[in-house]
């Protein structure tokens, strides 16, 4: 398996004949190394419906045949533009071909504006449990710190990708303290540095961080284990 960072809070899963794109904004997103003409998952894992994590969905899933799995209003709007979808409801699993996916719960909102300005209704925002063989990975999505991420760590987190910009999701000192609750063994800062608003140095996230292997990765850089 292996796990790669593309900036913001695009992440790239492979595994065996699978390939998995968590988040996959890419067209406007100045962090990510990807263009996605070239992607050609199989399956596109969203956490909700904003705009910045929706990214070229559509456009992706259209060309490679992927199948959506989204929170079942995220999906169900994009069943509309023609694409194949499953949709699912917070604290629900399901395995698939590639392994287990579980929506957890997230503080956040979640919408998506499309190129008229239309604002849809998309459901709740997500975080994504995934179990691949025996690795378990946590997506935490857009969200700010609750005291129920203790109830995900008891899941046996190997690897969390947690967001750090502030401002619309957790910050640093927060972020730390969900590694506290997740007790992940290896946590990726994400979703920090696209915006203005959202501008972090992650070495202070990585300073706050006493209980798991910080691994602050660059567009295109793989997880280690």
């Amino acid at each position: 398996m292996k796990f790669t960072y593309h900036g913001h809070a695009v992440v790239k899963i492979e595994t065996g004949d699978f390939t998995i794109l968590i988040d996959p904004f890419i067209s406007g997103n100045g962090q990510t190394d990807l263009e996605a003409a070239d992607e050609k998952p199989t399956h596109i894992l969203l956490t909700h419906g904003h705009n910045d994590h929706v990214g070229d969905t559509v456009q992706i899933a259209k060309a490679s045949g992927a199948l959506v799995i989204a929170t079942f209003e995220l999906a169900d709007y994009l069943a509309t533009q023609g694409v194949e979808t499953h949709g699912m409801g917070i604290g629900g699993g399901r395995d698939f071909d590639f392994g287990y996916v579980k929506f957890t719960q997230a503080f956040h909102s979640s919408s998506f504006t499309d190129e008229e300005g239309t604002v849809h209704y998309t459901g709740m925002p997500a975080g994504i449990l995934i179990k691949l063989e025996d690795t378990m990975i946590y997506h935490a999505g857009d969200t700010g710190l609750f005291s129920d991420m203790k109830l995900i760590g008891e899941h046996g987190i190997d690897v969390a990708f947690l967001p750090i910009g502030d401002n619309f999701t957790m910050g640093p000192h927060d972020a730390a303290r969900a590694v506290e609750f997740i007790e992940p063994k290896i946590v990726v800062p994400m979703h920090y540095d696209t915006f203005p608003p959202i501008k972090q140095d992650p070495e202070n996230f990585r300073s706050l961080v006493h209980t798991a292997d910080v691994q602050i990765l660059k567009a295109g850089q793989e997880v280690q284990f």
